[in-house]
């Protein structure tokens, strides 16, 4: 019998244990309220917020980097990054400038590199970094200053960041709990071994039910329909963002970014999934709601 199976007589309860839910639950404990307070608080607490989240994970994206053989401009990744963010934090109206402007820099950088190996790579990936982690990672930002550029309710810019915190952290707490209790079938095992299509498929209902929770408080605004629907395409793209994540360890021959959270590795590890759910619920009530 291998230890694989050993795992799975095992009772629920000593799986959770097993699987380290206990520094989770701390983190989350001690997480949500400061996020909560911070994202009510807005301005530029929350835009530090962010920032450091942006530093943080492009930081250990850039070591992922490097563990390939790469040699990525990690102080001008840092510097267009943050220029991304702030600019956002001023609605956005700069963006493309910084975007162009990172672009020609970093090319230019390379033109006085002394050694001319993967060229391509060190600029590729250090553009990447700065679009993965950069980009994606300011949609929180915009998401918060939505209101203020729509003029509308100024809470509503809170509301909408917890509403993408909750549903992707519904995701990611269903997803687990289910694939411990009821994992059976890998879902893409040559990127993530250990996670399974009953969990994945338990993340999505949990990401439909808090979404249609939500609709009672968080965002009244919103049909029970339209935040169960949103709830669910939340947890599609919330794993879609984990897997593209563990995809990139994976190709770097790296367990976890970071070590900084317990139970969770670094922030990278943490934010993965967020990176893609704040774009897709920045844009749908971009256009479709507000």
């Amino acid at each position: 019998m291998t230890p694989a199976d050993n795992e799975g007589r095992l009772p629920a309860w000593r799986r959770f244990l097993k699987a380290g839910v206990l520094p989770r639950v701390a983190v989350i404990l001690l997480g949500v309220p400061c996020l909560y307070l911070i994202t009510d608080r807005g301005g530029i607490f929350f835009l530090l917020l962010v920032d450091l989240i942006i530093l943080l994970g492009l930081r250990e994206f850039y070591v992922l980097m490097k563990a390939k053989g790469y040699e990525p401009f990690e102080a001008l990744g840092y510097f267009c990054s943050l220029a991304i963010s702030g600019y956002a934090w001023h609605h956005g109206v700069v963006v493309p400038l910084i975007l162009t402007a990172s672009l020609l820099a970093i090319m230019i950088r390379e033109v006085f590199r002394k050694e001319m190996s993967q060229s391509l790579g060190h600029m590729a990936v250090t553009v990447f970094g700065i679009m993965y982690v950069g980009w994606l990672g300011s949609h929180l930002i915009l998401l918060r200053q939505l209101p203020e550029t729509q003029a509308v309710e100024q809470n509503i810019g809170a509301r909408l960041v917890f509403l993408v915190a909750l549903l992707t952290w519904a995701t990611d707490t269903a997803a687990y709990l289910f694939g411990v209790s009821f994992g059976r079938h890998k879902l893409i095992p040559r990127i993530s071994p250990n996670k399974t299509i009953e969990g994945a498929v338990g993340g999505m209902i949990g990401a439909g039910l808090v979404g249609y929770l939500l609709t009672k408080s968080v965002v009244p605004f919103m049909t029970p329909f339209a935040g169960t629907m949103l709830g669910l395409f939340v947890g599609v793209m919330a794993q879609l963002g984990d897997l593209v994540e563990s995809l990139i360890k994976r190709d770097a021959g790296i367990k976890d970014t970071a070590e900084l959270i317990p139970g969770h590795g670094g922030v990278l590890d943490r934010f993965d999934s967020m990176l893609f759910t704040a774009p897709v619920v920045y844009y749908y009530f971009r256009f479709f709601i507000i």
